[in-house]
């Protein structure tokens, strides 16, 4: 019967294996020829290997054919797993066409969906009550996991940003999942953020490579299945919330870009130096201040997402208790000020009136 101790080793596990295939996995990138050239937008000046994502995989499929269960279920997730690398593999290689690499995605989020039956049946939201999903849930869970796969993919602008986010939400969903009573899904995102973890020593700023594509693709698919696992197939009011918070950051960065293409009448998957840290490298930020201020933004949510779960501030009969409202209010009050405060440095707020520019950036 697996244990809250098995995430801790899952986690750890997954961390040293990662950390220690990301040399090999940067000797195949060079001779595959998966090398990330510096462009105007990217913010590395010397050549990068970027299919460290490798060495990320075999960290979670040690970790997880050890400590996940054999089930149905565990073995598609694993399984898609592989799918979701191999997809981001050949991207970073060939640089496949937008509908090839959305195809690709899509199989491997079906996987664990039609194989495995990785769907919530129902879905509870505050305010409307619970409603079965029926046939609605293999579309609407296979769309959820590669609009998540894009939304990861998106972020992955500057050294260690998507990694360390991936991290520090993995892990919140894993206190989430354990804390109700969902040890296998505890387990999975525990290795997830160990993985991405044992990565990151190797690309924080100055990187020595990037996960790229391989990387990206395959923590999406990971932080989508654990949400899955974790909390949308439990019956918390609330379970709908907790990926929405701890995932706000990527959410935001990329409603925000796509809502700039579409006012410029760009493509959506056209690239551009829209993104939050691209803002923040033309406002003079390092890549280490960028990600201090990004990685604070996400911990900060997912410190809200975590008090929205362990705070009993009510009983839910529409009793408050005093003191634990005022605590969740001053968490709920800080996650709004820290989100309040990086809208106005991004500029997205504006405390004084200024003009738009009437052509996009197209740097």
């Amino acid at each position: 019967m697996p244990t809250a101790a098995d995430a801790l080793f899952a986690f750890l596990a997954a961390a040293l294996i990662a950390w220690i295939m990301v040399r090999p996995a940067e000797w195949f990138a060079r001779r595959v020829g998966a090398i990330d050239e510096p462009g105007p937008r990217s913010q590395h000046t010397v050549a990068t290997p970027r299919m460290s994502g490798l060495a990320i995989l075999i960290g979670v499929e040690v970790a997880g054919w050890i400590w996940l269960p054999v089930s149905e279920a565990y073995v598609a997730i694993l399984l898609g797993a592989v799918a979701a690398a191999i997809v981001g593999s050949l991207d970073d290689i060939f640089e496949l066409p937008a509908l090839a690499k959305f195809s690709g995605q899509t199989v491997a989020a079906a996987i664990p969906v039609v194989f495995g039956e990785v769907f919530p049946v129902a879905l509870t939201i505050p305010f409307f009550g619970g409603f079965e999903l029926g046939w609605v849930a293999y579309p609407l869970t296979i769309f959820g996991i590669v609009a998540v796969m894009n939304i990861i993919n998106l972020i992955d602008g500057i050294d260690g940003l998507a990694a360390g986010v991936c991290a520090i939400a993995a892990t919140a969903m894993a206190i989430i999942a354990l804390s109700l009573d969902r040890i296998d899904a505890g387990i999975l995102a525990a290795l997830t953020a160990g993985a991405a973890l044992g990565f990151l020593r190797h690309g924080f700023p100055p990187a020595s490579s990037f996960m790229g594509d391989t990387g990206s693709n395959l923590l999406g698919y990971l932080i989508a299945v654990a949400s899955i696992q974790g909390a949308l197939k439990t019956n918390a009011v609330i379970a709908l919330a907790f990926p929405l918070v701890i995932l706000a950051v990527p959410i935001l960065d990329t409603a925000f870009v796509i809502a700039k293409r579409i006012k410029y009448k760009q493509p959506i998957y056209q690239a551009d130096r829209w993104h939050f840290h691209h803002r923040m490298a033309n406002k003079g930020f390092s890549q280490r201040r960028t990600l201090a201020y990004l990685y604070g933004w996400t911990a900060a949510l997912a410190g809200l997402a975590l008090a929205l779960r362990f705070v009993p501030y009510s009983d839910d009969r529409g009793n408050f208790d005093p003191l634990w409202t005022v605590i969740m209010a001053i968490v709920v009050i800080a996650a709004l000020a820290a989100t309040i405060y990086l809208a106005i440095v991004l500029e997205i707020l504006k405390l004084r009136s200024s003009r738009e520019p009437s052509e996009p950036d197209r740097g």
